[in-house]
């Protein structure tokens, strides 16, 4: 069961695969096919990973009752009788502490990092609200979240020796679209000089940044890096390996993805000149 699951979630089916719905239309993971999903053969040592999630999750001000239900099952045993053993009703946030606590040795635990990630950073809304944004909506909402998470991430960056911020950009930029600069990006994209990146992606292509920033941000930290040599080696390795997540889920390389037609200050800049319309007419 377990060799199954794994090897379906590296032929690029998804975590989606093992969520269940349940009787109030709720999403929810069992842990124990969490645990062999990503390649963890003992209970006890999941259990552990569990554990450390919840310690997050109670740090970050949640309701680990709410997170991490317990249920117990019935398991057949040898001998043809029956015993109960311990499971948990996982929500979408729960596998997301998770697999941030698990083997980040395994393989398959990346992709669960990049699925859950992703997700979870769009239920910072909700999830329907989300789904029922324009495109250009999505683009406002992920920015603004991009923004904050570079802001973090320069102050964690700072802590660890960096002195040049482009050049340690410019390693994640590399590891994520293979060798390419922000210069090379915005080149390929064919900006103006200076003009931001970010605000001419789309909310995809935005959202894989987003994950890159807060991978780094996070890499900085649990490692303890206080070098700049060290610090831009870690963003290139954590871009590289989202680039190859994104690959083995046959997602599209940011590279391909296609940039819209207007930047978001052209769409703040329409947006504050209708208001103007608009309020001139009222007057």
């Amino acid at each position: 069961m377990n060799k199954i699951i794994s090897k379906n979630i590296k032929n690029n089916t998804t975590f989606e695969d093992i969520k269940h719905i349940d009787e109030n239309g709720y999403e929810y993971w069992n842990a124990r096919e969490l645990m062999m999903a990503l390649e963890y053969s003992k209970w006890e040592n999941f259990h552990k990973v569990i554990k450390n999630a919840m310690v997050a999750c109670e740090n970050s001000n949640y309701n680990i009752v709410g997170c991490f239900p317990e249920v117990r099952k019935t398991s057949k045993m040898p001998n043809g009788g029956v015993k109960k053993i311990l499971d948990y009703k996982l929500n979408r946030y729960a596998c997301y502490l998770i697999v941030q606590n698990a083997d980040p040795r395994k393989e398959v635990v990346a992709l669960g990092q990049t699925y859950f990630a992703i997700q979870t950073r769009k239920q910072e809304i909700n999830e329907k609200e989300y789904s029922e944004l324009t495109e250009d909506e999505k683009r406002f909402y992920q920015r603004n979240l991009t923004k904050k998470g570079n802001y973090s991430l320069n102050q964690m960056a700072k802590n660890a020796g960096v002195k040049n911020y482009d050049k340690f950009h410019n390693y994640g930029y590399k590891g994520l679209y293979n060798g390419e600069t922000a210069d090379d990006i915005a080149k390929r994209k064919k900006l103006r000089y200076r003009e931001d990146i970010l605000d001419n992606m789309g909310s995809d292509e935005l959202i894989a940044n987003l994950f890159r920033i807060s991978q780094t941000e996070q890499k900085l930290k649990k490692e303890n890096i206080k070098t700049e040599k060290e610090a831009n080696k870690a963003h290139y390795e954590v871009g590289s390996k989202i680039r190859k997540t994104i690959k083995e889920l046959g997602g599209t390389m940011p590279e391909e993805l296609p940039t819209p037609k207007k930047s978001l200050k052209e769409l703040e800049k329409e947006r504050k000149q209708l208001e103007i319309k608009v309020k001139n007419k009222i007057d």
